[in-house]
């Protein structure tokens, strides 16, 4: 029941200004204040160049001499005037006769032996220093031309006459700071661009969360298929509708706080576990408590997932519970299934593959068809990868078909793939700030990406441009949320501090569009990121009906 009482704070109110920020800071509801702009991407900043110098040809001068002398005898025509075909290296000034006697022909060397005198330390002929500024036009004349044919040579062979071949020289110096051609600010990535939808920089609706416990391990919210969201505060549970904006009290738990919450996959039932190691079932329609199970053993129930009619649920013990609700004698396979407390499970799509994360930084799945309890059982040794034993003989992790402990810190946020349905994708908490993927098949590490924060909760999404995509909220230290795309593993968008304090929870509505996370700031805030998911195609037997229509 809510009280009217002015110090007491409605939750699912719309934040007033003292109470977005908090209750001892007075901020503006991040809902009323004008949305800030996305930061213009700055332009390429241009170096300036200094204009570099045409090089001037050595003024030739002709002597009187040569002046008076006929043209025949010295072509000033420029050399690189005629074709490459009509080029050839300069002769010498003399030509010695050679000789044709036979004797000095067999008195010549049988192979070419280089001589390395003169070969200027191993460079390049076109590296040569120029002749003298007093040296005699001729000279300067040859020099030039020599310069010009080798460069039609090595372009004819597809060399490059600046390169240092074989230089044993130290190379010439260079700038003490590389030239920069582009600004300090990153250009946006191609993903960023492509995507059609740009990512809000302020939430679209703000709804007061008052008395929310600041835990990380604990999973306080969740989105059913029919459009209702569920918060726990404290010891009651509280339920908002998406649609109508309605909200109510479900729940108050008497000697005992709220843990976890999980809808059933029809939106019909909600379990709620407690600090105590049970978890009640309770009917939307009527609000009525149907039962209450008693699986945690004392352990409070950190996590939870429904399949069908089963309820699966995490202890702080490290024992994962199987429970059928329609039966009276509800448990029917416990596992012993980390070292400390299950904080994230999540079934796949078709219910037979689950997985499963805790505070020992190991992530595992599990064959859901396989319910036999492994209480009181032993380890077989078979290669399960079972990390030891505990008090009852059964070790832990016992019977998994994957168990990896990549992770350098608690695993918290699962999601499976729902266009790939064995990819896997799990994050690490402070220590680890890493989205790992995995195939569930083969049990083989995908990708990776450093996220640079810790991670609490993992969906995926559909953005048109960009496709599928993954969003990931964080804690310490950014408080962000932060998108990329898949497999580029781009990131697509982040929205900086999007809370005042580190994000506890996340869930995604039943289209897909919107997030909705809930922090320590005790505000609950919906942010619209991507597209509705598209069509999929109609099976074949939705195909076979659509066939017999007359």
């Amino acid at each position: 029941m809510i009280m009217s009482s002015p110090q007491m704070r409605t939750p699912f109110q719309a934040a007033r200004p003292s109470q977005a920020a908090g209750r001892d800071s007075k901020k503006r509801p991040l809902d009323e204040s004008p949305k800030r702009t996305a930061s213009s991407m700055s332009s390429m900043s241009s170096v300036p160049v200094a204009p570099v110098a045409p090089q001037r040809k050595p003024m030739l001068a002709a002597p009187p001499v040569l002046a008076a002398r006929s043209k025949s005898s010295i072509d000033f025509r420029p050399p690189h005037a005629a074709p490459l075909g009509t080029l050839s290296p300069p002769r010498p000034a003399k030509l010695r006769r050679a000789t044709s006697s036979l004797a000095a022909a067999e008195a010549a060397p049988d192979r070419f032996i280089p001589s390395h005198r003169n070969s200027s330390r191993g460079k390049l002929a076109s590296s040569a220093a120029p002749p003298h500024p007093n040296a005699s036009p001729q000279t300067h004349i040859q020099a030039q031309t020599s310069k010009i044919y080798q460069r039609h040579v090595a372009a004819a062979c597809g060399l490059d006459v600046t390169s240092r071949i074989l230089s044993f020289c130290p190379p010439p110096p260079e700038r003490s700071t590389p030239l920069r051609l582009f600004s300090d600010h990153s250009l946006r990535p191609a993903a960023a661009s492509a995507r059609a939808k740009k990512i809000p920089t302020a939430p679209d609706r703000v709804l007061d969360a008052p008395n929310i416990v600041d835990d990380f391990y604990l999973n306080l919210v969740a989105w059913s298929a029919t459009n209702l969201i569920a918060v726990g505060l404290a010891d009651a549970v509280y339920v908002w509708n998406a649609s109508t904006g309605a909200v109510g009290l479900l729940c108050e738990l008497e000697g005992s706080t709220v843990t976890s919450l999980r809808w059933s996959d029809d939106g019909s039932y909600i379990s709620v576990g407690r600090d105590d190691g049970g978890v009640e079932i309770w009917d939307i329609e009527t609000n009525a408590r149907l039962r209450t199970l008693a699986v945690g053993a004392g352990a409070r129930v950190a996590a939870q997932a429904w399949s069908s009619h089963m309820l699966t649920s995490g202890a702080k013990d490290g024992r994962i519970s199987n429970s059928d609700v329609r039966v009276a004698r509800h448990l029917v396979g416990v596992r012993h299934a980390h070292a400390a407390e299950v904080c994230g499970l999540e079934y796949r799509s078709d219910g037979h593959v689950f997985a499963s994360g805790g505070n020992d930084n190991v992530v595992a799945i599990w064959d859901a068809r396989s319910t036999n309890s492994t209480t009181g059982a032993t380890c077989s040794g078979s290669g399960c990868g079972c990390s030891g034993s505990v008090g009852n003989g059964s070790g832990i992790g016992c019977g998994a078909l994957f168990r990896k402990n990549t992770h350098r810190a608690a695993v918290k946020a699962l999601a499976w793939c729902p266009v790939q349905r064995s990819l896997l994708a799990s994050g690490g908490g402070s220590s680890d700030r890493t989205i790992h993927f995995w195939n569930a098949s083969s049990g083989a590490r995908v990708n990776s990406i450093e996220t640079g924060a810790q991670i609490s909760s993992l969906h995926w999404g559909h953005a048109k441009g960009t496709g599928l995509e993954v969003v990931a909220t964080h804690g310490f230290p950014s408080n962000s949320v932060s998108l990329f795309n898949y497999p580029t593993l781009q990131k697509t968008g982040d929205i900086a501090a999007a809370h005042d304090s580190r994000i506890l929870s996340g869930c995604l509505s039943p289209d897909g569009t919107t997030l909705a996370t809930v922090a320590g700031d005790e505000n609950l805030k919906f942010w619209a990121l991507f597209d509705a998911r598209p069509e999929e195609r109609p099976d074949a037997k939705h195909m076979a009906k659509l066939m017999n229509i007359r």
